[in-house]
């Protein structure tokens, strides 16, 4: 039969309990407040992962691929029950299951991280699943609830996705700019699940659905406590690091600054010039041979931490004016607070990308550029190519020197890329580091740790160097010429197009 032009569309088949309590700003409001926790959630889940997985490539690739599964399972099954169960028995399980899952998260993760790591991976990828899934079918479960008629389904999917997207780019924004800049990501979290718990409750009320949120109250409560015992917990959340300082028992004045559970940085805070770390005492070495004994210098620091060689050069070459370029301002807080950083030092840090630091720099105005600079376990990317290394050599004089921290195991990957990408930019390069590691003597098992690489386009009196790391006891030896061509190989250079550093790089040994 032809239909009738004009003839009412047909309704949707009512529900008796359809839009009890949740008219379209309610429905609003879940799906807003639903789709920014899913975001806020994934982004703090890598605060929590990086002092054990490390903050790399993989896992933030592994994060957002679980949150993304979470956002495709969730709208699925959430449309899928929404249309066998009445919705507004739906909402309030959803929202409280997930404000106590996202409330445990913090201890639970920690506690497994520390107690019970092979299980890490699977309890990461089932606190961001589980509230992820629940929080993403709010969205399917609200529309059910506001189709009325078949008319208006375009305007309802359409204004309900809308508000979703919003308020995924509002928990984005908000938790990058503003609650990791202020809050610890345990009270982030803590915070999220009650609130959603909260969320929970009001609907409930509203729809008269379910009576669970008593009970899950006490979980949350539980998550909050839990987080107060669970292991590895920081003295300061920074926004890009979980930092402690850590006194050394065998030294009074020895400070440690550990960064998302690695040892960044040994400050002795009444002597600079005491070096701890053996890759400290090399780049030293490389720097007392390469310039005159006592000589000032004007100096670059990609990479500050606990500012152990800038106070070095301050103690041993007075006038030297040291420029750091340190990207987590929460850093430089530890170094004026705990470590003694004061203005009249000749070491001035500023909060900021160490790629842009360099950019600001003019050409020829350092004598001294040192890299250290270190995302969780690895060289952010950007300061490895040769992009970035022809801006290095800009801002050296004729005679300057870039030295720079490596961190590698296994094959070397990395390491070997860098120092490729280094020749094809200086004209003198050597690698510091262990015998076995450097490819001048033979190597068993695992290989690996701090080399150092340096690179000028005037020559260092490499025999200098080589003594004055004997004399500060570092075992370590140097490769250049033939033997650093071979131990380089088929290594790939590194460039602002491709430097998949987070892949050629095995961080642990």
């Amino acid at each position: 039969m032809t239909p009738v032009t004009g003839s009412t569309p047909p309704r949707v088949a009512e529900d008796p309990s359809r839009d009890r309590g949740l008219g379209p700003p309610g429905a609003a409001v879940l799906v807003f407040g639903s789709s920014a926790a899913v975001l806020v959630v994934e982004i703090v889940a890598l605060r929590l992962l990086a002092p054990y997985l490390g903050l790399t490539l993989e896992t933030s690739t592994l994060v957002i691929g679980i949150a993304l599964t979470a956002i495709a399972l969730g709208s699925w099954l959430g449309g899928r029950v929404a249309d066998l169960v009445s919705p507004t028995r739906l909402l309030g399980p959803a929202l409280g299951i997930s404000g106590a899952v996202v409330a445990l998260t913090p201890a639970v993760l920690r506690t497994t991280a520390e107690g019970v790591r092979p299980l890490l991976l699977l309890i990461a990828a089932l606190t961001i699943l589980v509230p992820g899934a629940l929080l993403s079918a709010v969205t399917p479960i609200a529309t059910k609830l506001r189709l009325t008629s078949l008319a208006e389904t375009g305007t309802v999917v359409g204004r309900l996705s809308g508000v979703g997207t919003v308020g995924a780019i509002f928990g984005t924004v908000f938790t990058g700019f503003v609650l990791l800049s202020r809050l610890p990501v345990s009270t982030i979290l803590i915070g999220l699940g009650a609130l959603l718990l909260v969320g929970s409750a009001l609907v409930e009320w509203r729809t008269r659905g379910w009576s669970g949120t008593p009970a899950l109250a006490l979980v949350v409560v539980a998550g909050g406590l839990g987080t107060t015992v669970a292991p590895g917990a920081c003295d300061t959340e920074t926004r890009y690091h979980c930092a402690r300082v850590v006194a050394d028992p065998d030294r009074d004045s020895g400070r440690v600054l550990v960064l998302d559970g690695i040892r960044h940085s040994y400050v002795d805070v009444e002597d600079p010039t005491f070096l701890e770390f053996t890759y400290v005492r090399a780049v030293a070495a490389v720097v007392d041979s390469a310039f005159a004994e006592g000589e000032p210098l004007a100096a670059h620091h990609l990479g500050g931490g606990g500012l152990t060689l800038p106070r070095y050069l301050a103690a041993t070459r007075p006038g030297t004016r040291s420029l750091v370029s340190e990207i987590d301002d929460g850093v430089v807080r530890i170094d004026r607070e705990q470590f003694g950083l004061r203005p009249e030092s000749g070491v001035e840090v500023r909060a900021e990308d160490g790629r842009l630091g360099l950019r600001r720099l003019d050409t020829g105005s350092r004598d001294l550029v040192v890299g250290d600079a270190f995302g969780g376990v690895s060289v952010p990317w950007h300061l490895t190519t040769a992009e970035a290394m022809t801006d290095v050599r800009r801002v050296l004089d004729e005679d300057g020197l870039y030295v720079a921290n490596l961190i590698d195991h296994g094959d070397l990957a990395f390491a070997r890329a860098e120092a490729a990408t280094l020749r094809a930019t200086f004209a003198h390069v050597a690698l510091l580091g262990e015998p076995t590691d450097i490819g001048l003597a033979p190597a068993a098992g695992v290989r690996g740790g701090n080399l150092v690489v340096v690179a000028s386009d005037r020559r260092v009196d490499l025999r200098a160097v080589q003594k004055a790391l004997d004399a500060r006891n570092t075992g370590w030896r140097i490769a250049t010429g033939d033997d650093l061509t071979s131990w380089i190989g088929d290594a790939p250079l590194l460039t602002d197009d491709y430097a998949p550093v987070d892949q050629l790089l095995q961080p642990y040994g």
